[in-house]
């Protein structure tokens, strides 16, 4: 009796191991007969990193001798062609970001699209806190002096006027700046 007890308890282990061995085999082979069956599990693909342009728009004028010394842009022509600098500082006070932008050919408008800027620090580095619009120089002759006319010599600060372009592929938030301009070289004496 104890011989065949002996030979019983080392059955058990021996066809254990057999099968799960045979599972194991028809499993590889229906895996490998009928993959269309298998049941396919929904890869996650990594969402595009939604890319929103930071843009500053304004305009650049020639202020009218009859208001020169003052802020006002009463009479004041647009200058078409005249270039303004978009430079934008981290929170350690350190160019981040430096570009010259030109006037368009009709309004002296400009439209600054602000590519490779980076904010670091959502609020410390962010266009609001960190850029500012300054100018660099007029294609007139007659109408090349500085003026700071809303800081425009200093950096003038952007604005935020909930102004955004929102397209298929392409989204921008603009910030405004200025306006600015630049006074007459030589404008006659005042009549009182």
């Amino acid at each position: 009796m104890e011989h065949k007890m002996a030979t019983s308890q080392q059955t058990i282990p021996i066809l254990c191991l057999l099968v799960l061995a045979l599972s194991f085999c028809s499993v590889n082979a229906y895996a490998e007969s009928k993959p269309s069956e298998m049941p396919k599990y929904p890869v996650k693909k990594a969402a595009p990193e939604e890319v929103i342009d930071i843009v500053v728009e304004g305009i650049v004028y020639c202020q009218s001798c009859n208001y020169s010394g003052t802020w006002s842009l009463n009479e004041a022509v647009p200058i078409s062609g005249a270039k303004i600098s978009v430079i934008c500082r981290n929170y350690r006070g350190r160019v981040s970001y430096y570009n010259v932008f030109t006037t368009s050919s009709s309004g002296g408008y400009f439209y600054a699209n602000l590519k490779g800027y980076g904010m670091k620090h959502p609020l410390l580095d962010h266009p609001l806190q960190s850029c500012a619009v300054k100018l660099v120089s007029s294609p007139l002759d007659s109408c090349n002096v500085f003026s700071n006319i809303n800081y425009g010599i200093n950096g003038a600060a952007l604005r935020y006027e909930n102004k955004r372009v929102i397209r298929s592929s392409y989204e921008a938030v603009i910030y405004a700046a200025g306006p600015l301009a630049f006074k007459p070289d030589n404008c006659p004496p005042k009549q009182y």
